[in-house]
């Protein structure tokens, strides 16, 4: 079976730069505080090296396996002002701790305003789960927390100075 894009492969070319976590490995397995039925907690990350234009950044969270024709978005927050380059465990719980002024937290396809975890279907395979900050060329996106998760990703798309992602999988046999 042939398997989907990641998601950003349907976008315009930017720079690329380095996204580190301390929970999830990069090319790994995604933990079980990642997944819905264990910790659902969102995965600590840091950036660096992204463009010196850099105003904002998003960060997403992406599964493109899901089989719905048009994957599955399990986080999405913007806003976030570009001196910030990282963020605790944690802080896409919807109580906005660890998240800086001003960032918004928008609906995922779970339809909560969060992190969701990793719920593939049983014996579906295995599931790529791509963690993304993007370096914007605004320092707001002039959209809401309501805004649909394609809107916000294409919007991130068209803004985009850089990227840098890191990509994990899960499965349920």
């Amino acid at each position: 079976m042939t398997r989907p894009p990641l998601p950003h492969d349907h976008q315009r070319p930017v720079p690329g730069f380095t996204v580190t976590s301390t929970d999830v490995p990069d090319g790994g397995t995604l933990p079980d505080a990642q997944v819905l039925a264990g910790g659902n907690t969102s995965p600590q990350l840091s950036w660096s090296g992204f463009p010196p234009e850099t105003k904002s950044f998003a960060v997403t969270c992406f599964d493109p396996d899901a089989p719905t024709g048009s994957g599955w978005w399990h986080w999405i927050v913007f806003d976030i002002p570009a001196t910030v380059t990282s963020l605790p465990t944690g802080a896409g719980s919807g109580d906005f701790a660890g998240l800086p002024a001003g960032a918004v937290q928008a609906r995922n396809d779970y339809g909560s305003k969060d992190f969701g975890g990793a719920a593939p279907p049983a014996g579906h395979g295995p599931h790529r789960y791509v963690f993304s900050v993007t370096a914007l060329s605004v320092e707001k996106l002039g959209l809401d927390s309501d805004t649909s998760a394609a809107a916000i990703g294409g919007t991130l798309g068209f803004q985009a100075v850089g990227r840098g992602s890191i990509v994990a999988e899960y499965e349920v046999a």
